[in-house]
């Protein structure tokens, strides 16, 4: 036998293995489901509830951030903790008296009845940069439609949702819930694992690198998964400057900018522009010139690709990686950097992981619009855009002409797009960028998305329209 048969023997036999592996968790999560899905909602609702309380609870909570930070290195522990417990309660206020089982809905004017089914095994993808709130997210979810679920970390996560998953366990016995409701792939977790888990699924909901949402949507297994993130936010004329660079600070520096749901970019109308520069400065920001930006360019893409040596990292630490030791005396809270390009010959134009913020100057509105539709053809389209403005008529516009499926109005862009108790979107922490960013949904991920809906139709008293009614307007304008 000649070594690529050898190599080739060795392949297969992995892939068997992998297989197995994969299949006998799959075994289990059935075999748990299908009592689970007949249980009643009392029961999903305590299983539910379960999860949820299990990242909660402060003490686990704490721990859940500490070794997410320590084995990533990746955000901060404060706001880790913080997005734990608040994205996980938005959620359970979301799910309160939502009925995810049985009949759900009677309409006998159309004589029909909606019967909310579970999908079954749920296949969930989740990323580095929160690698206990987006598995309890999806977990939390699954469990309140009547699934299973088997996580699929990222490599670098895994030993903080094996710990979430572990407190899962715990409360689900005292919830009287089978604990392989809930599982995890065995470490260390590959590639070729996390595809079989894909194939095997009945459904995929995949957060994280583009890499595996391209994968999740080629599997052959129905999936829901997430674009690519590169918010910028236009401040116009009319906006609360302070009030606005407030607002931009909190997102950009939130978890040192982890979320996809950060700004990347600032787009500010020129009547307001050094003003606004003022008022960011105001609250933190620090301002590079063409020499400092090069430095720090370098650093953040050596090979024209996004390096990881700043993602998740504070700004006084990016300064000082860069060689940038006068800017880190500073200690500022977010780097910026002037920018008029976009495009792979000018990095800061795209997503960065990190407090680093690209400032555009635009002539007015429109220009500004139309600096923003530019940075989303290079990276971000159908994400969200921010706006800071007091002319709620702007955001209309944004929301009818840009290549977005959110427009966030006068909010800290990354604490509200995923939802927050004081505006009305789901609580998320997986965004649906529409056909824009390649995806086939384009609302925050919630638990609608993983029910089936079994619709029973009964006959009801013909009504047939007439024609000339309803195509009396084309005629009108176009005759017959």
């Amino acid at each position: 036998m000649n070594a690529r048969q050898k190599e080739s023997e060795a392949k297969g036999a992995n892939d068997s293995e992998t297989r197995d592996a994969v299949s006998a968790l799959m075994a289990r999560a059935r075999v748990a489901q299908q009592v689970f899905a007949q249980s009643g909602q009392a029961t999903l609702d305590a299983a539910a509830d379960a999860a949820a309380w299990a990242i909660m609870e402060p003490d686990r909570n704490r721990q859940l951030a500490e070794l997410s930070v320590h084995d990533t290195g990746l955000g901060n522990v404060d706001d880790k903790f913080r997005k734990n417990f608040r994205k996980t309660l938005g959620l359970l206020r979301d799910l309160q008296g939502q009925k995810t089982t049985g009949v759900i809905s009677r309409d006998e004017a159309r004589g029909l009845i909606e019967i909310a089914r579970p999908v079954g095994v749920v296949a969930a993808i989740t990323p580095s940069t929160n690698p206990a709130a987006t598995p309890a997210n999806k977990i939390v979810n699954a469990l309140k439609c009547g699934n299973a679920v088997i996580v699929a970390p990222s490599p670098k996560g895994y030993t903080a949702a094996a710990l979430l998953v572990g407190f899962i366990h715990q409360q689900l016995r005292k919830a009287q819930c089978p604990v392989d409701l809930v599982q995890l792939l065995p470490a260390p977790v590959s590639k070729a694992a996390t595809a079989e888990l894909m194939r095997q699924a009945d459904l995929i909901v995949a957060t994280g690198s583009q890499a595996n949402v391209r994968m999740a949507y080629t599997s052959g297994t129905p999936a829901f998964g997430v674009g690519a993130g590169n918010v910028a936010s236009i401040v116009d004329a009319s906006a609360d400057l302070h009030a606005a660079a407030d607002k931009i600070m909190r997102s950009k520096t939130f978890d040192n900018a982890t979320s996809c749901s950060s700004e990347n970019s600032v787009v500010i109308e020129a009547c307001v522009y050094d003003a606004m520069l003022a008022a960011l400065a105001d609250c933190g920001g620090v301002m590079l010139d063409a020499s400092q930006k090069k430095h720090l360019q370098d650093v953040m893409w050596p090979e024209g690709r996004l390096s990881q040596t700043c993602t998740g990292r504070n700004a006084t630490s990016i300064a000082k990686i860069a060689g940038l030791d006068d800017i880190a005396a500073h200690e500022p809270k977010f780097l910026m950097v002037e920018e008029s390009g976009f495009g792979t010959e000018h990095p800061f134009s795209g997503e960065k992981l990190s407090p680093v913020l690209a400032v555009y100057r635009a002539r007015d509105f429109d220009h500004a619009a139309d600096i923003v539709r530019e940075i989303y053809g290079y990276m971000g389209a159908g994400h969200s855009v921010g706006l800071h403005s007091t002319d709620t008529a702007r955001a209309e516009r944004l929301g009818r002409t840009l290549p977005v499926a959110r427009v966030i109005v006068n909010q800290a862009h990354c604490l509200a797009t995923g939802g927050n108790f004081d505006n009305g979107l789901p609580f998320s922490l997986s965004m649906g960028c529409g056909t824009w960013g390649g995806n086939n949904f384009s609302s925050n991920l919630n638990f609608r998305h993983y029910l089936n809906i079994t619709r029973v139709a009964f006959p009801i008293k013909e009504s047939v329209p007439d024609a000339d009614a309803l195509l009396g307007t084309f005629f009108e304008r176009f005759g017959r």
